[in-house]
């Protein structure tokens, strides 16, 4: 099976469908994001970009790294 990362869904429903995104967004300094009472709440608002702007990391990166974990951005 394919993964596939869709910029365009929220935090939560990506962390949903798959939790092992939870442990790279970590990886990639979104600690803060991915606690289980903030993933519910703004991770229902909060996109991979927005974050990205947010915390002045760059959406190449963030591309390059779920990449290298097998992942097909959308």
């Amino acid at each position: 099976m394919e993964k596939t990362l869709d910029f365009t869904k929220n935090l939560y429903e990506l962390c949903t469908e798959n939790p092992e995104i939870i442990e790279i967004m970590k990886e990639l300094g979104f600690g803060n994001i991915t606690g289980k009472g903030t993933l519910n709440s703004i991770g229902r608002i909060m996109t991979i970009p927005k974050g990205a702007t947010m915390k002045n990391i760059s959406i190449e990166h963030i591309k390059s790294t779920f990449e290298s974990k097998g992942y097909t951005i959308i």
